[in-house]
């Protein structure tokens, strides 16, 4: 913004040489101090928080960051999640928590109050986003449930058998004549298949 000081004086001052550049040198500073505030506005807020901000955040609950293998995005988002860590928690409140970090859709929370099983159906490729997974099941999970991770196969197994059968010669004899590591301790002829 221009002319920050001098549009709050009287006209004549701005014809004077020394309150025109009073005027530039206050801009810049009030700029500069309209940005500083800004700022800390947006810091108050863990989505648009700064790295400085973000770093503080994270030392206040104690998580161990790697910059170089995780986005500011995702940190946000842990941030945001270990606040929401709060009981009472629901099987809903769970999966909404575990879409927030891995994605909608991409994980299933079933319980089976029976067996007591808590099984959580993800297929997470990210080692730093299985961590914060891992972390958030072990914060809400209640105490006597089993807690059982399952991967989702997208690829089908398909199993063959068959019978087969195999001759073996046994080429050792016990008079001394056979002697170790000339000639094989047996043979196996080729398979034949039976069925």
């Amino acid at each position: 913004m221009s002319k920050r000081f001098i549009r709050h004086l009287p006209e004549f001052y701005r014809f004077i040489k020394d309150f025109r550049e009073l005027d530039q040198t206050g801009t810049i500073e009030l700029d500069l101090l309209q940005d500083a505030v800004d700022q800390l506005f947006s810091d108050q807020f863990v989505m648009t928080s700064s790295l400085p901000a973000i770093r503080r955040r994270e030392q206040m609950l104690g998580i161990q960051a790697d910059p170089t293998a995780e986005t500011l995005d995702f940190r946000r988002r842990r941030i945001v999640n270990r606040y929401q860590t709060k009981p009472p928690f629901t099987v809903r409140y769970l999966q909404q928590q575990l879409d927030l970090i891995v994605g909608s859709g991409l994980t299933l929370v079933e319980v089976d109050p029976q067996a007591c099983i808590l099984s959580i159906t993800a297929d997470i490729a990210n080692a730093t986003v299985f961590r914060e997974v891992l972390h958030t099941i072990e914060t809400i999970k209640p105490a006597n449930l089993f807690y059982w991770q399952q991967t989702p196969f997208t690829l089908a197994i398909e199993l063959e058998e068959h019978i087969g059968m195999r001759h073996m010669t046994w080429n050792y004899t016990l008079n001394g004549s056979w002697q170790l590591g000339y000639t094989p301790y047996m043979t196996l002829e080729p398979e034949v298949l039976i069925i």
